[in-house]
């Protein structure tokens, strides 16, 4: 059994981490791109003010991959490696059930990733260009961790228990990391228009959503082949 879901996980995961890459090439890629020349050239002009008062994003990191085949690479490698973990988590959870997946059923288990993972946490963070002014990593990381939490478990509770109260408290856990709220800036700013990071947020959740269907339904028809 294991065997069986390492190597489905594997496969779906190499071929949703590709496609990933491909969408983000042509949908992301070139509004990070513009974003960054905004935030470059903000730099270099000084308008960012002081030090501390930079965003998040412009702070010197060090290395980093060069624009054109090494970050398209790197960033493959990434999204390989991203969708072989959660698949193997996918397929993990579907284990617990006793089921075998089918490619039916694991379109299903997309949406509730696509949903946990990436929808939930954007109602309070929303996907950010460079040059946006950004609270603490440390505070957004937590809080992050919080609404997947609460999101994964209240899913759960509504998919797979019967019992009416706990579907309840599957409602509080919803809506609790939204009452606790996501960590904010002290100033709202960005070097980017705004128009530019509207764009921005619309392709990430077009991205997440390709990439959490095809994972899911993936995982699903090599489990179900390779029983």
């Amino acid at each position: 059994m294991l065997k069986r879901l390492f190597a489905a996980a594997c496969l779906a995961g190499l071929l949703a981490g590709s496609l990933l890459t491909a969408v983000q090439q042509f949908h992301i890629n070139p509004i990070l791109l513009e974003a960054e020349r905004y935030e470059n050239n903000a730099a270099r002009a000084g308008a960012a003010g002081d030090q501390a008062s930079k965003p998040e994003h412009a702070h010197d990191e060090g290395w980093k991959p060069a624009n054109g085949w090494e970050r398209t690479l790197f960033t493959l490698g990434s999204n390989v490696v991203l969708g072989i973990g959660l698949a193997l988590l996918l397929g993990a959870l579907v284990c617990m059930r006793g089921k075998v997946m089918t490619w039916r059923s694991g379109l299903l288990w997309g949406v509730g990733g696509y949903a946990v993972f990436f929808a939930a946490p954007s109602l309070g963070l929303p996907p950010d260009v460079p040059g946006v002014e950004a609270a603490r990593l440390a505070d957004r990381q937590l809080w992050w961790l919080l609404a997947v939490f609460c999101t994964g478990t209240a899913l759960w509770l509504f998919a797979f228990v019967p019992n009416f109260f706990l579907k309840l408290l599957g409602i509080l856990l919803l809506g609790l990391p939204h009452l606790i709220g996501a960590p904010q800036p002290h100033l709202q700013s960005s070097v980017a228009p705004a128009e530019l990071a509207h764009a921005f947020v619309y392709a990430c959740i077009y991205a997440n959503a390709v990439f959490w269907l095809l994972l899911g339904g993936l995982l699903g028809f090599f489990h179900q082949k390779l029983a």
